[in-house]
């Protein structure tokens, strides 16, 4: 898979293993990456009518594929057409939601290369616009998941081109952000951290 800047890239991004028996969850689905917790918690907002969010899917050219079997095709080589924005979109209550998901083994900070310059410009314009914006960031060492405002990353993220650090420490997470706790239907109920934020 290949970039619009030539760089060669992974068609499919490796989901982050994480150690078994992590964390105080005596769950047994934790083995799940944040993105399946998500997209599990999606499908539950929609069976039951609270909200409308989905995964944008990635927009892809296909230059070479290759039929090894008649029944099957592989593809080959593909390039990405345009840079990603967030990973997820959608309505709730009337406003438009806009959120990125990450994953680090860090135990001690989240770092900022993590996220693109596109994707903060993105995050602006959707908080500038009137939408929700944030980032959902897992600590797989920890399975701790947080909802941290877009508007907490900007004041990292400002402070990087500064020349300031280029992380922001588990610590400040903790205390900028809002741990969601798992659970069983909603794994990642994020819309409950939305209400008491938002409305």
């Amino acid at each position: 898979m290949n970039y619009p800047n030539g760089k060669k890239g992974s068609l499919t991004q490796p989901s982050q293993s994480r150690p078994s028996g992590a964390g105080n969850h005596a769950f047994s689905n934790r083995g799940m990456t944040l993105e399946e917790d998500i997209n599990e918690t999606n499908r539950f907002y929609l069976d039951t009518d609270k909200a409308i969010i989905h995964k944008k899917p990635t927009p892809v050219q296909i230059v070479k594929v290759n039929y090894p079997k008649r029944s099957a095709a592989v593809i080959t080589e593909a390039y990405f057409k345009q840079a990603s924005t967030t990973d997820y979109n959608g309505v709730y209550r009337s406003k438009h939601i806009d959120f990125e998901a990450k994953e680090t083994k860090n135990k001690t900070l989240f770092p900022l290369a993590n996220i693109h310059n596109h994707q903060v410009a993105h995050m602006r314009s959707v908080v500038e616009h009137g939408g929700i914006c944030f980032l959902l960031i897992r600590f797989t060492l920890y399975q701790e998941t947080y909802f941290l405002p877009a508007e907490k990353l900007f004041q990292h993220w400002d402070d990087k081109l500064k020349g300031g650090r280029k992380s922001i420490s588990y610590d400040q997470i903790c205390q900028e952000g809002h741990q969601i706790p798992f659970q069983y239907q909603a794994r990642i109920d994020y819309l409950a951290i939305i209400d008491k934020l938002y409305f």
